[in-house]
């Protein structure tokens, strides 16, 4: 057999077709097999870069991951900002990527696989709350914007809240319940000197709970 000589050609069309089909069809509905014959692809070229069709999943979801950590990163490294005024961007942006990206979508199916969770509370406890939130915080309590005592549990709490408890769509609430739980959510961050939820926002949230 021929050696591929673009192997990351050949990961960009299986990561590629698979979002596609997972959001046409759901994760739990798509197979392998619907991957092989949408790619055009052997079996054997399918499994010499993926083990399962799990595997590619976590695949597309850490490539996405990747782009927004890369749209956050800029926010976290910018100047002229206070340390509660990039947190609120920062949260902004965030909230915006979710709501926009491919991953809302697959969302509603991806929500039931106990894998797909266990993702998310590892990108939050070992990644994006140390190298993004916890930055920022400690920024803020330098320069008098946030008071915190305790930065590294507050910006772990922040995360879990905003992207689980919050999350319209991995909690499935009506836009009054959403409305409740973000006035909550600012009246909790007030006491730290900040709030990271402005009204826009807050009905953007309530919006994507009527989808």
């Amino acid at each position: 057999m021929a050696r591929n000589k673009h192997p990351e050609q050949t990961v960009q069309l299986i990561l590629d077709t698979a979002s596609t089909l997972f959001l046409q069809k759901g994760y739990d509905k798509t197979t392998l097999q619907d991957i092989i014959n949408a790619t055009k692809l052997s079996k054997g070229a399918i499994y010499h870069h993926f083990a399962s069709k799990e595997a590619i999943l976590i695949a597309v979801v850490d490539r996405m991951g990747e782009f927004n950590s890369s749209v956050l990163a800029q926010v976290r490294d910018r100047k002229g900002l206070t340390g509660a005024e990039k947190l609120r961007e920062m949260f902004r942006t965030s909230m915006t990527l979710s709501f926009q990206g491919k991953i809302l979508h697959m969302l509603p199916f991806l929500i039931e696989n106990p894998k797909f969770m266990a993702l998310q509370m590892q990108s939050i406890l070992g990644e994006a709350a140390p190298n993004y939130i916890l930055p920022i915080l400690r920024e803020g309590i330098a320069d008098g914007s946030i008071q915190a005592e305790h930065p590294e549990e507050l910006s772990e709490v922040l995360l879990i809240l905003s992207d689980l408890w919050l999350h319209p769509i991995l909690r499935p609430s009506t836009p009054e319940q959403v409305r409740a739980r973000c006035a909550f959510f600012n009246q909790l961050t007030r006491q730290y000197g900040f709030e990271l939820l402005d009204e826009d926002l807050i009905e953007a949230m309530a919006e994507f709970s009527r989808t």
